[in-house]
This record gives C-alpha cells, structure tokens and sequence, in this order.
C-alpha cells in the first residue's frame, strides 16, 4: 500500500482473481475512482483503495493496461489525481508452436549438394518473440525409409531449411528410392527445457534424376561451314544461380570450345581432324565466391573425318629391281601410298591401276598391280635386259575422291651367272705383334666378278672359311672396288695360338643361276705369324665381388685378389697408395695391403666390387608428401593416414610401432592407432578444435637389431576446406 501516485506494475497473465495494491487516502478524500483500460479485469475497491484483478490477464489479448486513478471527496469531487497506474503483463509459455501447414512437399535432385537448401518449414508461436517462449527450434524426428545409418536429409535448427545430408548428397538415387517422409518437429524455449511445448508436421520429399549429367560422346564433322561459334551441347546444374566455367585436361595452345551461362556448350572454329582428332575437357561450376558447386564433368569431343585429303605417294619415285629371269607372276615389290583421312574408313581407301608403260617392248602389259594392296607382278614373261634395261611405270592412286599419280622405276638387272675368282691363289704369310688393337687391317685382297656392276650378282663377301674356329679376323668389302680387308677383330695371343692358317672364300650375296657353281677360283690362302710381346700380368677376375656390413672397422682385411704375368715375370699389386708384394709369379693384394716400391713396366686393373650391408643405424621417419589435415568444424570420426619409413634396407620383414608423446595435452587431444607394418591412422579426440596447425608429438620404433626410435613434430592443419573436401 502506499500513497496516490503514478505507479507501473508487471503482472505475469493467468493466475485469476487477485489483489495488485492498495492506495491511502489523505482527507478530505474517502473514495478512489479508476478509469482507462480497466477491460472488465481491473477495478479499484471505492472505500479501501485496493486495485485487483477480477479475472485473469492474457498477453496474447493485450500486453499492457493503462488507467487513471484519482481520489474523491464525500461530494464527489476530485481531491487527488488522476494519477497514470499501468500495467505491464508478463508472457508466460502458454502457447504451443504452431507450423504454417499441416502437410509440406518439396523436391530435391539427386547428388545435390550436402547442406544446399532445397526447402523450408515454418512455424510460430503467439507467446512473447523477445522471450524464449517464443524461441523455436527445429529437428528430425523421423525419416521413412531410413536405409542407411546416418539421415539422408538435415534441417537447420533455427531457419527450418532442410538439405541433404553428405550421405544423402551421395546415396540419393530415384531409381532405388523416389519418395521420402519426415516427421519434422519443432519445439520452443529454444528446445533447452523439458516443459517446452512440440509440434510436429510430415514432410514429403519426392527424389528426382540429378540435371547435372556429362552428355553421351559429341561427334563434330571436321572442316565445318557453318558460322561459329556452333551449340553442340547443354548441360544443366542442380542449383540456380551459378556460374559455368570451362577448364582443359590438356595443355593445348588453344581449347576451341566455350561455354555459356545457361550451360550451353560451343565449338568457337571449324575442327581439323588431321591436326586433332578428339579433345577431352571439363565443365564446371561455381557459386558467386569462386567455389566449386558440382563435381566437374568430363566433357568428351571426337572429331569425324571427312574426305578432305588426296593419297601421297610415299616416295617421289619407287626403284624397283627385277632379275631378267624372274618367274611369270611373281611379286617384284610394293608401290605405298599413304592418305592422311581417318585410318580403316572408306576415306582412307586406296586403289591402285597402271596407267602406262615405257617403253612397251616386247609387250604393252608386261606388269600387273593389285588393286587394293600395290603389289606389283609380272604379268606375262621373263624380262630381257638387253631388250630394256629400265621401265617407267605412270600408277594411277585414287581415294572415293581424289587421285594422284606415283612415278615407279623398275631395273632388270642382269642374272648371277659368274661367279667371284681371286686374283691370287695364295697370299703367302704376314706376321704381326699380338699386341696389335682389334680393327688393325693386316691383309688386302682382291677378286673379281663379270656380272653387272653395283649388283647384288657382282658384289662380294669375304670370309674365312678354315683356320679361324674363334672368329679372330673379320674381312670388309669396299662396295665400290670389290676390294677386301682382313682386319683383326679379336686381341691376338702368341701364348695361345702363334700361327694361322687361312682359307678365304669368295661369294656374291646373289645366287647363282642353276647350273653354275663356286669353285676353287673362288679360293685363297695365307698365313698369318703372331710375334711374341712383353705383356702386362693379368688377374684371374676380371672383376672382385665381396661384401662387408657398413660399420666395419678402419683395417679390417675385406678382399684377396690373384694376379699373373704371361711371360713367369715378377707381378706387384697396388690399391690407392697400398701395396701387397710377393717375391713370386702370383700376388695376393688386399685393401688394407703394407707399403713397398712399385715401378712396373706393365700394368693392369681390375674391378673390386664391395656391397655393404646395411646396419640398422637411421630412426625411423614419416614418409608423407604433405601434412595431414581435418575439415573445420570437425563432427567427429575424422582420421588421417600416415605412414613411416627410416633410410635403412626395408626388409620384407620391416615393421614399425606408433605411439603418442606421453604428454596431457597430446593424450587429450589425439590418438593413434595400428593399420599394418608401416602405416597408421591419427584420430581426434573431440571436435572442439581451433582452426590452425597443431604439433602432435609422435613417437616411431623400428624392428631393426638393435631397435631405434624417431620423434617427430606432426604438423596438422584443422582448416576450412571446399566442398570437395579440400583444405582452402
């Protein structure tokens, strides 16, 4: 109680009849009076001065009560007042959320985007919006069918849009499952109460074919004349709004295709299948900040050949030789042609026809050509070269378009009919050092042959044919003279062979004509003397293989090599600037050798091969091309890969154990568990991190003798990644 003044009052609604406040009357006042907003709820008691309500308040009606009230005197009249009295009332959560329909539909694309919007609900709530009566929350209730372990579709909380989730945006599949239904419901006080109110809706989501779909292969004729650029193709996104982008898999000096933003796709010039025959790119999309809002598509481009290029003859002019006694129908050579058009189409078909003969003696059609292949054949006789020794053939070559014409000369070129005959039939000896280098010509020799010259019945081959079992000689022919070289192609030893003795033959590559034989004309002889020189001592290997392991001490005897000298002389061995010496025939040096004089006349090496064996004696290290990396949030689950190796020899056996730095903050943090030998897989612990790069202390052990132990610094990157699930 108190006296008449202005006074505010906050009153929650409900509660019903009560008493608010009573005011005290000075005289001559004996009565109070209340006008304004009183509603039929708010009155005033005359006499006593109590204001009360008769009834309950309902914010919902009417959120605030204005009143005058005054004080009277026994007349009537007005002593005090009026005086402003207002009544505030309070909210309370009497009021269950309400959606706007009891039935919504929506449509969603498969492999839309997860968290991509493709609806929403909506509800309200008539309590106080300034208060968390009013605070609406919205989740999932149920999802029917619900096939997979995770929802296929998400809603957010506050908004009430629903999108697919990762696992929808990936197993949405109208043509396993078109329809879906949720039960989606909403709660107020901010869903942080058990007293709060819930209401519920279904959601029916019908699945449609995803838009978003690479084209079948676009097939462009090449050469086209249509005016550029020409639409070959569209493609369509799932979402509004984006922008279509091209980007090439090749790198071409320039990509003759272009893309609008409606998605159709332009080839910008005419295409030449000759310099290109099929073009493969992508099409992509982003959204206003530059990311990617869809997988890229892979864009495929065959050009198609038409019947733009004329055969080529392979060569300005075909040289053909034909024996004067070749055989009727025999195959004396090819005329090729080649054409530029696609290959294994009638474009590319070529036939062949002779088109004239010079000269026409004995007869006009002395030669036959196969259509399709350019075989050429003789058609009807022998040929004689004293009748004509040459042939110019004009072969007509012809596609289902163009023709050309190919020049082909044909030599009748004389029978083998003589044979090679030496100018001596002994050449008697020579002597030569054994010392002499491989190659060294120590003999020239001649024969002659009366075929036609620069042919194959007149050019002749040298060889030994006894005395050589080892091929130590090889004898050349100069093309031009028929003249021969014997030239030693293997070193000589006067120890192992001294003296040889030759038989030489002489033949043409050529073979005879029947009839007609080699004789003795075609042979000669010679010896050859090898003369004895002092030669440098010899190893019994040529190359030394040993093996020792890596840590081996400074001394340690590794190797024993064996030396001789051909003639019984004194051998010394030398390695760097360490000697091993033997007053004998032989020498037995090692690496570690003691030191002497050393002064030969004659030297030679050899190879020493030494392999190390590895000892474990390196930790082991992470062999990872970048650091790992978390998308930021992270919602738990998340892992990375990494993997361990050390510079040592990886053994089929090699394996290695993973564990963390034995520090608080690392165990609360991370953990790591075991995949195989050399691999394991880092997890967080919780998904409260900052986005930043973390040190996680790890500790590898290796299985080697002895054991050894690496501590690395981790670097991870919990950051914010695109929706390709890559770190930004």
């Amino acid at each position: 109680s108190g006296p008449l003044k202005d006074m505010n009052f906050s009153i929650p609604e409900g509660g019903g009849v009560r008493f608010v406040y009573q005011f005290t009357s000075e005289p001559p006042a004996v009565s109070f009076r209340a006008t304004g907003e009183k509603d039929g709820i708010i009155d005033i008691v005359p006499r006593t001065g109590i204001l009360y309500l008769n009834g309950s308040l309902d914010w919902e009606n009417k959120t605030v009560h204005r009143l005058q009230v005054e004080s009277l005197d026994k007349e009537g009249n007005v002593v005090k007042g009026p005086y402003d009295v207002t009544i505030y009332v309070e909210d309370i959560n009497d009021n269950p959320p309400e959606f706007d329909q009891l039935k919504y539909t929506g449509v969603v694309r498969q492999n839309s985007r997860p968290g991509k919007p493709f609806m929403r609900v909506h509800a309200t709530d008539r309590d106080d919006p300034t208060t968390p009566h009013a605070q609406l929350t919205y989740s999932i209730l149920h999802h029917f069918p619900n096939p997979y372990s995770e929802m296929l579709f998400q809603i957010n909380n506050v908004t009430g849009e629903i999108s697919p989730s990762r696992t929808g945006s990936y197993y949405l599949d109208p043509q396993k499952q078109d329809t879906f239904t949720l039960v989606v419901a909403v709660k107020d006080m901010a869903g942080m109460t058990m007293n709060a109110f819930t209401s519920s809706a279904d959601v029916v989501i019908t699945v449609k074919e995803s838009l978003w779909k690479a084209p079948s292969t676009i097939r462009i004729q090449e050469n086209s004349t249509e005016v550029h650029p020409v639409n070959i193709s569209q493609v369509h996104s799932n979402e509004a709004d984006v922008i279509y982008d091209i980007f090439e898999k090749e790198k071409l000096p320039r990509l003759p295709f272009s893309i609008a933003q409606n998605g159709v796709i332009y080839v910008t010039e005419p295409l030449d299948r000759e310099e290109k025959d099929s073009y493969v790119f992508f099409v992509v999309t982003k959204d206003s900040v530059g990311d990617l809002v869809d997988k890229p598509l892979q864009i495929h481009v065959i050009v198609e050949d038409i019947n733009d290029n004329p055969p080529v003859c392979q060569q300005a002019l075909t040289v053909i030789e034909v024996q004067e006694n070749e055989g009727v129908g025999s195959n004396i050579g090819t005329l090729f042609a080649t054409d530029m058009d696609e290959e294994d189409t009638l474009n590319s078909r070529l036939q062949f026809k002779i088109e004239s003969q010079v000269p026409a003696v004995p007869a006009r059609d002395l030669f036959y050509i196969q259509q399709d292949t350019g075989i050429l054949q003789l058609i009807t006789r022998s040929l004689n070269k004293r009748i004509a020794s040459n042939y110019s053939l004009k072969v007509l070559v012809t596609d289902a378009v163009f023709q050309t014409t190919c020049d082909v000369q044909i030599h009748v070129i004389d029978i083998n009919d003589q044979i090679p005959i030496f100018e001596k039939s002994d050449y008697n000896s020579v002597a030569v050092a054994e010392n002499l280098p491989v190659g060294t010509v120590i003999l020239e020799i001649q024969a002659t042959d009366g075929d036609e010259p620069a042919t194959g019945s007149s050019y002749i081959i040298y060889q030994v044919k006894e005395g050589d079992p080892n091929n130590t000689f090889i004898i050349e022919t100069d093309a031009e003279t028929n003249r021969g070289f014997v030239k030693i192609n293997k070193g000589l030893d006067f120890e192992a062979t001294p003296e040889y003795n030759l038989v030489i033959n002489a033949t043409n590559p050529e073979p005879l004509v029947s009839g007609v034989q080699y004789n003795s004309s075609s042979l000669t002889l010679f010896k050859v003397f090898v003369t004895n020189v002092d030669e440098p001592p010899v190893f019994h290997k040529t190359v030394y293989k040993g093996e020792v392991s890596e840590d081996i001490p400074v001394n340690t005897l590794v190797m024993t090599v064996e030396a001789y000298d051909p003639e019984g002389d004194t051998v010394q061995g030398k390695h760097n600037q360490y000697l091993a010496c033997r007053k004998k025939t032989k020498m037995q040096s090692s690496v570690q050798g003691s030191s002497c004089a050393y002064n030969p006349t004659q030297k030679s090496k050899a190879i020493l091969v030494l392999h190390l064996k590895d000892v474990n004696d390196n930790p082991p290290r992470l062999a990872m091309d970048s650091p790992p990396f978390f998308c930021h949030p992270l919602t738990g689950g998340e892992r990375a890969l990494i993997e361990a190796t050390d510079d040592d020899k990886q053994w089929y056996f090699s394996t290695f154990t993973f564990s963390l730095m034995d520090d608080m903050n690392t165990i609360n943090n991370w953990e790591i568990s075991k995949v195989n030998a050399t691999h394991a897989y880092l997890s967080a612990k919780h998904v409260n991190f900052e986005e930043k790069v973390y040190h996680v202390p790890v500790i590898i052990n290796d299985n080697g003798k002895p054991p050894l132990e690496g501590k690395v610094n981790l670097e991870v990157n919990i950051c914010k990644c695109s929706s390709e699930k890559s770190c930004f």
